[in-house]
């Protein structure tokens, strides 16, 4: 958690959930991260659920309808584990690489990058670890790689195999 994060929530009366450091853990703070848990959330730039995924996502893993993605958590918890495994299987050979490293500080592990790939892509997350951080780039709201590979360091993600095509 940021400081600037324990500021709100504290103002907020909101606790983000900690459900340990296994996947649900993972996927529950990634959750909180995006949308505070909700599966009818719409961010200003029309990204969708829970866990706030592009249409360009989710026709990469056969989702075409964003109204019955919305409505659907269930089919939401499908999307993201796919989409888990899929930026698992991209990203496995810099998994393999740089886990255990450090860059710029930031102790490299598998749950940050697989993160990171969640709010930048699995290409500039390659990027960012092929030039040691020197590549960094940001969401709409200013949130780089570099944050999330430290605020989600340390999970035990290894359930969820990489799976090159993976589909719904």
């Amino acid at each position: 958690m940021f400081p600037q994060d324990k500021a709100y929530f504290e103002k907020m009366n909101v606790r983000p959930p900690f459900l340990g450091s296994r996947y649900v853990g993972f996927k529950e703070a990634l959750a909180f991260k995006e949308s505070q848990g909700s599966y009818s959330a719409v961010n200003s730039f029309g990204y969708l659920g829970k866990y706030q995924f592009g249409v360009n996502t989710l026709a990469l893993v056969g989702v075409r309808d964003s109204i019955h993605f919305l409505e659907n958590p269930a089919l939401q918890e499908k999307v993201f584990e796919k989409n888990i495994a899929r930026n698992k299987w991209i990203l496995r050979k810099d998994i393999q690489r740089f886990v255990g490293k450090r860059i710029n500080g930031v102790e490299i592990t598998e749950s940050g990058i697989v993160a990171a790939a969640h709010l930048a892509g699995p290409g500039n997350v390659k990027q960012y670890l092929r030039s040691y951080g020197k590549t960094d780039v940001m969401d709409g709201y200013g949130t780089t790689i570099a944050t999330y590979l430290k605020k989600f360091s340390g999970y035990d993600i290894t359930m969820i195999k990489p799976i090159k095509n993976p589909r719904i």
